[in-house]
């Protein structure tokens, strides 16, 4: 089983249906309920998707959005060394340099899906549309 860390961008185009790019996501998601893949977030997701939604609806369907988020997904915390690595590196977007290292300190991720590959250019950490993604999961179940 593939273990993939969705970025920011991936979970708001699924929560948003951001078209086209919801669709695919919905697939990644959609094979996770299956048990054929798992995905995590990182804790400092949920305030940027919380920030986005709650342009769009209430504070309470905001909340009730992001609770059904964590039930279908493993939280990855975001360490005082994350930061700190995050800080100290050439990532040009702070955010992704979190996400980064909060992944790289979770042994299990085998790698990060993104519609923003080139802002990961500095991982070690495979990363992935999710076209690419998705592709992957579906030649390893036909």
């Amino acid at each position: 089983m593939k273990h993939f860390l969705l970025d920011t961008n991936v979970i708001i185009d699924l929560l948003i249906d951001r078209k086209p790019f919801s669709l695919i996501a919905a697939k990644l998601f959609d094979y996770s309920a299956k048990g054929k893949i798992k995905l995590y977030i990182t804790a400092v997701s949920y305030n940027n998707t919380y920030y986005i939604i709650k342009k769009l609806t209430s504070h309470k369907d905001t909340i009730r959005i992001l609770k059904d988020l964590e039930a279908i997904t493993e939280t990855i915390d975001t360490s005082k060394d994350a930061i700190k690595n995050a800080l100290d590196s050439e990532f040009k977007d702070f955010e992704d340099a979190i996400q980064y290292f909060s992944a790289k300190a979770n042994k299990k991720i085998d790698a990060i899906v993104t519609r923003n590959v080139s802002d990961f250019k500095l991982s070690k950490i495979s990363v992935l549309t999710p076209d690419e993604a998705v592709g992957i999961v579906a030649s390893t179940i036909s």
